[in-house]
């Protein structure tokens, strides 16, 4: 039986990785070095494209939960990420360059990967052949339309990504450095306050600025253009990406009006980025409208938010919790184009695919987790036939079954939710 990985992202890496542990060879091919999509900057594996951060690290916290998970099946980029990160308060954020650059060496000095430069754009259907196809969200092109004649189905939506500015460029004197409620170290993250004056001049030339012209679209909430939330109502960026709890400017010992948060972008704290600033506003608008954050009147921007076009398989319709697809079950998917929405989920997905592969070329049955874990219930999300929207999901207690009796204390019951969850998974792996 003969392996091929279709992408070197999260997930393309985490299958790789997974069939190659397990004794086999595998092909794993990327197009990076001919060709980029127009979010990739770099010709290195598991590139973040958007926020440098993996989310929180916590145990009891649901992106905590995933990552601990992951790291039980045997991971490749929860330990690098661990090895490479940055200072971010209560979250896992990496120095994204050393990061892939990690995870490019790892994986090309594996015997059993085998890496193939090319542009792929059919897929191997081939019954002595299982192939993964794990080309993430902006797959275009030949692929796309091969993809688009073997399943049938697709969706699409559109991403965005927030700005970076240098550290340098920020005015101390106005900006201050602190964590939520202390949260981590103090210089994790610098906050710019906003007066209530401030606030209403800034959203009124937010939601009167000019964005690029794109085509009609849908935006999945979690990325939702800050211009496009700020028209919701002029408050709702101020209870979302520019919500002031937890945080206390020094130089009035008050709560601000809003705030925004800039997050450690580097290891060297070099560049910060804009958090929940993702925006399709022109290059020209974001300089005029960002710099209007106190504390960024002289920003230097060292990338400016863009929007760029995602596309997800209709999964509850076509894929099995396994990742395979129901029509073809030696062709599996992972990764973002199955609508798990984040780079760990993405991640997370791809072991899972890699573990069923060989299982398959093995004669084994599937291995899924329960859905008392994060990745179960991720897994039965996207294969759920009930569901009728289908829209992306990153990992949240909200998937989990619950517990009973209900515990009333939040933080109790997060940590109870976790610990069922490790305690189930642990249990499966024992039984394999």
């Amino acid at each position: 039986m003969k392996f091929k990985v279709i992408g070197a992202g999260l997930a393309g890496v985490e299958a790789a990785w997974q069939i190659a542990n397990a004794g086999f060879q595998v092909d794993l091919y990327e197009m990076k070095g001919i060709k980029r999509t127009p979010a990739h900057k770099t010709d290195l594996f598991a590139e973040l494209v958007c926020s440098n951060s993996l989310k929180a690290s916590r145990i009891d916290s649901a992106a905590g939960l995933l990552k601990e998970e992951m790291f039980m099946l045997g991971s490749l980029t929860v330990p690098v990420a661990r090895e490479c990160a940055v200072p971010a308060g209560g979250a896992l954020a990496v120095d994204r360059d050393i990061f892939s650059k990690n995870i490019t060496d790892r994986i090309k000095a594996h015997k059993n990967i085998n890496m193939v430069n090319r542009v792929v754009s059919n897929i191997d259907c081939s019954d002595d052949t299982i192939t993964i196809v794990a080309t993430g969200p902006l797959t275009d092109g030949e692929l796309a339309e091969n993809i688009k004649s073997l399943v049938g189905e697709y969706l699409s939506f559109y991403d965005a990504a927030a700005p970076i500015v240098t550290a340098e460029s920020i005015d101390m004197s106005k900006a201050f450095a602190a964590s939520r409620y202390n949260r981590g170290g103090e210089n994790d993250y610098i906050n710019c306050p906003f007066t209530k004056d401030e606030y209403e001049n800034f959203i009124n030339e937010l939601v009167n600025a000019q964005g690029a012209i794109v085509h009609d679209f849908d935006v999945y909430e979690g990325c939702m253009p800050i211009e496009k939330l700020a028209k919701r109502g002029l408050d709702a960026p101020r209870f979302g990406p520019m919500k002031p709890v937890g945080l206390v400017d020094p130089r009035t010992n008050h709560r601000p009006w809003a705030c925004v948060q800039l997050r450690r972008e580097n290891a060297k704290g070099s560049m910060f980025n804009l958090v929940g600033f993702q925006t399709n506003l022109k290059f020209g608008e974001q300089k005029r409208v960002f710099q209007m954050i106190p504390g960024l009147e002289n920003a230097e921007f060292v990338r400016y938010g863009v929007m760029h076009r995602n596309s997800f398989l209709n999964s509850p319709k076509l894929l099995n919790s396994d990742f395979s697809l129901r029509e073809k079950d030696n062709v599996f998917f992972a990764g973002q184009i199955t609508g798990v929405e984040g780079y760990m989920e993405s991640a997370g997905s791809g072991i899972l695919a890699g573990i069923n592969a060989v299982r398959k070329a093995r004669g084994q049955e599937s291995f899924v987790p329960e859905n008392l874990t994060m990745l179960g219930a991720l897994s039965e999300y996207i294969s759920d036939e009930s569901v009728k929207n289908f829209q992306p999901m990153g990992a949240n207690f909200g998937v989990l079954p619950p517990i009973e009796p209900k515990i009333k204390d939040k933080k109790e019951r997060y940590m109870a939710l976790s610990e069922r969850a490790l305690n189930s998974l642990k249990a499966s792996m024992e039984k394999l």
